[in-house]
């Protein structure tokens, strides 16, 4: 802390510094948005992205990524001559192959039941960026009245572009929203409107700073357009958790020493360590989804990571730079200056009650909240897993609009087949798989090179459009699955494994792809990797306690309470977004599943935030422990000293992400709302509760580590003690270099 505080030691040089940064930043990620892609939900090594790069390459007609949909009497002659010119128009577009339509293939799979539309499909070629910038380019001439034709556009380019333009109206909208709120309770928290600027100035920091960043890094690797509300929410969250610490530590160690240098040393060298600590094990919790290989999850770690360091960078060293120019003036402006102490201690007195009482009946605390947190996550153990598809967007989207037409009206879905590449294999053998393939449960029919076949028999002869369906000793089927079968279900996924058990072709190497196949991938190689992320996290954070508090007990207590926190969320994520429940008041439709990686992302963040707040209890219970070796003196401190801050930090960030989740895309709307309430249950059941009830019950042993493992505990450096006349449960915030000595028991 010393050396931070050396840097902020010329604050007017260090913040001209900053505003200059801060410019090139807001230089650099200005144009964020239009460089962030909607996939990575994948696994790029598994077989069905392997078979998705060579279908890509040699078969571009079987993967369609965009739909038109033409609404008009589908066999009318006008109709045909019109749609026919329409799809060799959209044809002769660059960027664009693959174009099949109803009237030149007579493919019934094209035409609606009733006749009343018809389809259109395309494939868009390159990567996500490439072919979104293809469809911008051609879809106002393609939507629309062409003729007599009323055309809509779908496929996964739209929903992508939608999703896209979605979050970035829904990030400016969630920002107007939790702007003036948190500013608002900011200034009900701190009572001063100086006070209340500085957490929102370094919110503002890191958010920008990020942007920068993850700019940078779409240079080098996709990255995932929800990055980009992460940022803002643990931008302002976490900005505003350190910084509401270290101002509130600072307003208070002026109070003893009204030197404003020795209470700003003291402030750094008790919460700033703290800040420290917990930037440490928010980063490691966000830095475990680096292990999966899907860029959905990886750029989450790379926005986390980045803002979190930013986010303690600028409450470690521009802060201090602040409070140093400031001096007393922290409080200038302020709103309340009659009785400001006597509110602050009577909230004090109600913190430590709450403490106290909890503590006596701690046997039964423990178990009925327990009991709750535990009901309340039953749930989960329901939870289906998809991915994420055009229900994703609002009601009204056009893409959504289409899609919903399509699994309304069409025999089979144009976008839900499941691919099967079938390389070196005889002619006669393909045939024979297709057989197979079409007498299996659920299978509505098979397309393949040799012809059509349904329920194990050949109906179809092959036409010229199965001829395309082999190139250089290659060849694809395309199974399609009976109408009943949603193209990311359960039901899809159990056909993709029935499809891969089937014995492959004599001398063929055999690829599954399709959407549902990369659900199955992806859901195997996140099962397969998930302990090693959890364990990461865990012993990490075990390490990091340890190191703080110097006890073995505490750091197992506070993993297993924030597990514990997280069962709110989950369970309520399942009952909510799978099921259905208050799907009409929160605006979304339910599928029936929740999207594969969502979980894994909601776990890392919201395991890191929790363990923020219990870093902030934690410590200052230590401190108090530290000094005077009172074991429920210290937590009933403790909670006093730190309830109000956990409070309103809990609120304040709950108001981000309830703001995020306000969204009309799904995912960011379960994101937003399932970590706004596993925050408040954090804070309020797990930190003011269960915390010191279990400390309670476990009393002066919980601070128990072997004598020879002692001397690792990083300790509060040793300052210049503030001057005396605190009094209270307050105390002294500094650790000398006799209460070191004296509180390095720990026993």
């Amino acid at each position: 802390m010393s050396a931070l505080l050396r840097i902020a030691g010329r604050p007017r040089l260090l913040l001209s510094c900053v505003v200059a940064l801060l410019v090139g930043a807001v230089l650099v990620g200005g144009g964020l948005t239009d460089r962030l892609q909607l996939g990575g939900t994948e696994d790029p090594a598994a077989e069905s992205s392997l078979a998705a790069e060579t279908m890509d390459a040699k078969f571009p007609a079987s993967r369609p990524n965009l739909v038109l949909l033409v609404k008009a009497e589908a066999d009318a002659p006008t109709t045909k001559r019109e749609g026919t010119a329409l799809a060799q128009r959209l044809a002769r577009e660059q960027g664009i192959t693959g174009v099949l339509d109803y009237w030149q293939t007579g493919d019934p799979g094209l035409r609606a039941k009733d006749g009343r539309y018809a389809l259109i499909v395309a494939h868009i070629k390159g990567n996500e960026t490439d072919a979104g910038k293809v469809f911008e380019r051609i879809e106002d001439d393609y939507r629309g009245t062409i003729g007599d034709l009323e055309v809509s556009l779908g496929g996964t380019v739209a929903v992508r572009n939608e999703s896209q333009q979605q979050t970035a109206d829904d990030l400016v909208k969630s920002e107007l929203i939790a702007f003036p709120l948190v500013l608002l309770i900011l200034l009900l928290a701190f009572g001063s409107v100086v006070s209340a600027l500085l957490p929102l100035g370094i919110g503002v920091i890191a958010i920008l700073g990020t942007n920068a960043v993850l700019t940078g890094i779409t240079h080098l690797t996709d990255v995932s357009v929800f990055a980009q509300n992460l940022t803002t929410a643990l931008g302002f969250g976490l900005a505003i958790d350190y910084a509401l610490l270290i101002v509130r530590r600072y307003r208070e160690e002026l109070k003893r020493d009204p030197d404003t240098a020795r209470a700003l040393s003291a402030t750094m060298h008790s919460a700033g360590r703290t800040v420290l600590f917990s930037a440490f094990v928010v980063a490691v919790s966000l830095a475990a989804m680096l292990i999966f290989p899907m860029y959905f999850l990886r750029s989450f770690a790379y926005a986390g990571i980045t803002v979190v360091a930013l986010a303690a960078l600028a409450a470690l060293i521009v802060l201090p730079a602040l409070l140093l120019l400031l001096g007393h003036r922290v409080d200038a402006l302020r709103l309340r200056r009659k009785g400001s102490q006597e509110r602050e201690a009577a909230a004090q007195r109600r913190w430590r009650a709450l403490a106290g009482g909890t503590m006596r009946r701690a046997p039964l605390v423990t178990v009925l909240v327990t009991a709750v947190l535990i009901l309340v996550g039953l749930p989960f153990l329901k939870v289906e897993f998809g991915t994420v598809d055009d229900r994703t967007l609002g009601e009204k989207a056009e893409a959504r609009i289409v899609h919903n037409t399509l699994r309304e009206s069409f025999p089979v879905s144009p976008t839900g087949g499941i691919d099967v590449l079938a390389q070196d294999g005889e002619r006669r053998d393909i045939g024979a798989y297709a057989e197979k393939l079409s007498a299996l449960k659920g299978v509505a029919r098979v397309d393949s090179p040799t012809g059509t076949y349904q329920d194990g028999q050949l109906v179809q002869p092959p036409t010229a459009a199965n001829a395309t369906r082999a190139v250089s000793g290659t060849g694809y089927l395309t199974v399609w699955p009976v109408p009943t079968i949603e193209d990311i279900s359960v039901e899809s996924q159990d056909l993709v494994k029935r499809v891969r058990a089937v014995e492959e072709p004599p001398s063929s190497s055999v690829r599954v792809g399709g959407q549902a196949a990369m659900l199955v991938d992806s859901r195997a190689v996140i099962g397969e990797l998930l302990p090693y992320a959890l364990l990461f996290i865990v012993l990490v954070t075990l390490v990091m306690i340890f190191l703080m508090t110097g006890s073995l007990v505490l750091p197992f207590l506070a993993v297993v309470l924030n597990a514990l926190s997280l069962t709110a969320m989950f369970g309520a994520a399942v009952w909510v977004f799978q099921e259905g429940h208050l799907s009409g008041l929160l605006g979304f439709t339910a599928t029936g599943f929740i999207e594969t990686s969502l979980p894994v992302l909601m776990f890392c963040l919201t395991f890191g935030l929790s363990m923020d707040y219990s870093l902030f209890i934690l410590s200052r219970i230590k401190e108090n422990y530290d000094r005077h070796g009172d074991h429920r003196e210290a937590v009933r401190s403790g909670i006093a000293q730190t309830g109000g801050v956990i409070t309103a930090a809990a609120v304040l960030l709950t108001i981000v992400m309830v703001a995020i989740g306000t969204s009309q895309i799904t995912l960011t709307k379960m994101l937003g709302l399932g970590v706004a309430l596993a925050i408040l249950v954090d804070a309020t059941l797990v930190r003011c509760l269960l915390v010191p009830a279990l400390m309670a019950i476990f009393g002066r042993a919980i601070w128990w580590a072997p004598k020879s493992l002692q001397r690792f505990r990083i300790r509060e450096e040793a300052t210049q003690p503030s001057a005396p006349g605190g009094g209270g449960d307050e105390g002294t915030s500094l650790v000398s270099a006799s209460d070191s000595k004296r509180g390095g028991g720990d026993g």
